[in-house]
């Protein structure tokens, strides 16, 4: 255990319960959350926390408990965000943050474009670009896999599902890094910044509406969007919510867990050897990676009735955050859950994804391209080699990276 980490699991159990925030965004950057989700788990794991934040709310961190909540949108309400913080309101007008019946007619719209014909047809693209990204690495030089990789694979496939001009494809990940950022991080300076870049991405989809409204229906996401009974007359408001929950949900999941993966089989040599010795173990690993990752840590909801759990009552109004990061190392629902295990018995127990009506509409996807570049990893390169510390998301809600050094060897 590292010095920092002994430091955190110290602090942990020495922090009186009521002052515990895990809503800290240093947990996340330093990778020292564990000790807390882990304290919480064991000794609160339905925790109120009214210290050090200005929202208070209440942490849920076990598996059965996380379910539990995820399945009841009639007293969880997700209609008042999805997340903590002071976002911008069209940030909590995608369909991520609608309840049904009016969510599913908003979801049932976009979803086609993930349904397991359209995946099929991209299989072949998919693999097409992974191989050219790959080809195109420096062997046995340090490089940045997450600016090379893993943004480069998701952005593409981003621009094809919007029908984007692919030669300006990257904004697309400054609007992802911009939405889904605080105030100071990396990203954002300001609240002010963050709001007129939102604004300008919104500008941008809605000349790309206007061309694409007035033709035949196409098969994007926009072309999907404008011609749908339900979503042609939404208001920009709405519009750019969804546009940005599209972006994000497109790009976050994806992204980070194609990081995550090399991380992975770096910090668990075995299990690097394993698949090296057997490739067919990916069909087990994909799913691991996006559990023992948790590129979305939590999701929110507002309680809509006093409700309780494990003693604690949840009054109406109270915030609710899942923590998924926590419940993904929860070892009563997942055996040895801090290790990374590619052939795990039941990889697929998970909440990575979510749970219920609001599971992650593109996760076939995600695992695909997850899948795929690693198959082309497999072909070209006997080992991908991190080559020192990642630079992580400064983010309570998304756990990524920046940065990660690497080395291919051939």
């Amino acid at each position: 255990m590292t010095d920092t980490l002994e430091a955190a699991r110290a602090d942990a159990y020495a922090t009186p319960l009521e002052d515990l925030n895990v809503h800290r965004r240093e947990l996340f950057r330093d990778d020292t959350l564990w000790p807390y989700f882990e304290r919480l788990r064991n000794e609160a794991p339905v925790h109120w926390c009214a210290a050090g934040d200005p929202n208070p709310y209440w942490s849920i961190t076990r598996y059965a408990d996380i379910l539990e909540v995820n399945s009841n949108h009639q007293v969880f309400s997700s209609e008042d965000g999805i997340a903590l913080g002071d976002k911008p309101k069209f940030q909590n007008m995608g369909f991520i943050a609608m309840d049904p019946p009016r969510h599913d007619a908003h979801r049932k719209v976009v979803s086609p474009i993930v349904a397991p014909p359209n995946l099929a047809r991209l299989e072949g693209l998919i693999r097409s670009r992974a191989g050219r990204i790959l080809d195109d690495l420096p062997v046995g030089e340090t490089f940045d896999w997450v600016d090379r990789v893993s943004i480069e694979l998701t952005t593409q496939m981003l621009a094809t599902l919007f029908d984007f001009p692919f030669d300006e494809r990257r904004r697309l990940t400054r609007w992802s890094n911009v939405a889904s950022s605080e105030p100071g991080s990396a990203y954002v300076e300001t609240a002010e910044q963050r709001q007129a870049e939102l604004m300008e991405c919104g500008a941008y989809f809605a000349g790309l509406w206007n061309e694409r409204v007035n033709r035949e229906p196409g098969s994007d996401l926009i072309s999907m969007l404008a011609h749908s009974e339900v979503t042609r007359n939404m208001t920009p408001e709405e519009f750019l919510g969804t546009i940005l929950l599209l972006i994000v949900g497109g790009n976050d999941t994806t992204r980070n867990s194609i990081s995550g993966s090399v991380v992975a089989l770096n910090e668990f040599p075995e299990q690097y050897d394993k698949l090296l010795a057997d490739p067919a173990l990916l069909a087990s690993m994909v799913p691991e990676v996006i559990r023992w990752q948790t590129p979305i840590t939590y999701m929110r909801r507002t309680a809509l009735a006093d409700v309780e759990i494990h003693g604690k009552t949840i009054r109406k109004g109270d915030r609710v955050l899942m923590w998924y990061v926590s419940g993904n190392r929860d070892d009563a629902a997942i055996e040895t859950p801090e290790a990374f295990v590619i052939d795990r018995e039941r990889p697929r127990q998970h909440m990575s994804f979510g749970f219920g009506v609001h599971r992650c509409v593109g996760n076939r996807l995600a695992e695909l391209q997850l899948r795929i570049v690693w198959e082309e990893i497999l072909k070209r390169f006997r080992r991908v080699e991190v080559m020192g510390p990642p630079d992580r998301v400064y983010s309570t809600f998304i756990k990524g990276y920046e940065r990660l050094p690497v080395r291919l060897h051939a």
